[in-house]
């Protein structure tokens, strides 16, 4: 299952984030898979695409960085696949 990680820096401190980053790495557990990231102009905030098939490996991660980043996790699939799912669904009905 893929997931949206919105992170928010806190106090706006991109600084410190990246300072970690650079010092321990992502922190990811075993079976917790970073797909992409991307970080807003302002610096305030970033979104991941993650991937796990268990949840707790998530859960875990985020409690490595809860310090200095507030996290909004949203489930997520591509846009092709509810798509192809929605043509199913029409054209059985």
């Amino acid at each position: 299952m893929q997931f949206m990680v919105i992170e928010t820096f806190r106090n706006q401190d991109a600084q410190s984030v990246y300072r970690r980053f650079r010092e321990k790495g992502r922190m990811l557990p075993e079976g917790l898979n970073f797909i992409e990231s991307f970080v807003t102009a302002d610096l305030s905030r970033c979104f991941q695409v993650m991937e796990c098939e268990d949840i707790t490996l998530l859960q875990r991660w985020v409690a490595q960085w809860s310090d200095l980043i507030g996290f909004e996790i949203v489930p997520v699939t591509a846009g092709k696949i509810t798509g192809a799912a929605l043509m199913a669904v029409s054209s059985a009905g």
